[in-house]
């Protein structure tokens, strides 16, 4: 990562810090919806508490990553336009809200095991397919994100054009982190962790390929 990459992914981050309120509401959110789980649900067995972990995952990624390219404006973005380059651009919206993802895919992984039991049988391996998987989700909506920024109806584009796209990456999600949940020792993870490493690379190859058209929009 060249330095004008650096220099905007600190820029992002300390908005965040300054802007605190955001911050805390993507954490207040994720609390509040695990513990709305808990209520309704108590604590559910290793196949619900898979598909909720990953539908929790889900609308976190939407809320905490999707607002990356709406929230600039018009003026902030020529001004990036002036000092970087499109891909040093897209490249520090994807390394920051993958960190960010990452922030937050701990944070459910901790508060899943806390009030909703811990039916995993081996956390480490379970907490690195969550983290990988939060990652995926992450490349994509920021990917999207950067898309819709140019259009009207964003975020009905954003729902649009990440349904297809979506929702194979969460039913791989879901099948390979069942392994987690068997007692079993499986030796067969590394083509699927592969595939999920293959479909971020891919996400972001898009990204570097494609933004730059966008940008000079």
């Amino acid at each position: 990562m060249n330095r004008y990459v650096i220099s905007l992914i600190k820029k992002d981050l300390l908005l965040e810090l300054r802007q605190q309120y955001t911050l805390y509401g993507i954490f207040l959110y994720v609390a509040s919806t695990i513990f709305v789980i808990y209520i309704t649900m108590g604590q559910p067995e290793e196949q619900v508490w898979n598909a909720m972990f990953w539908v929790v995952q889900l609308f976190v990624a939407v809320n905490a990553v999707a607002k990356s390219f709406l929230q600039e404006s018009k003026g902030r973005m020529l001004y990036f336009y002036s000092i970087a380059g499109a891909r040093d651009f897209v490249l520090s919206k994807i390394v920051f809200n993958g960190l960010l993802m990452m922030v937050m895919t701990l944070l459910s992984v901790g508060l899943f095991a806390v009030l909703l039991g811990n039916p995993v049988y081996n956390m480490a391996q379970f907490i690195g397919l969550a983290m990988l998987g939060g990652l995926g989700l992450s490349f994509t909506f920021t990917f999207l994100a950067a898309i819709a920024a140019k259009a009207q109806q964003q975020a009905a584009l954003m729902a649009v054009m990440g349904f297809p796209i979506i929702v194979p990456q969460l039913l791989l999600l879901g099948k390979v982190s069942k392994i987690a949940f068997s007692p079993a020792l499986f030796t067969g993870l590394l083509p699927f962790v592969g595939l999920l490493l293959a479909f971020d690379v891919l996400i972001i190859v898009l990204a570097l390929i494609l933004f730059p058209f966008l940008w000079k929009d």
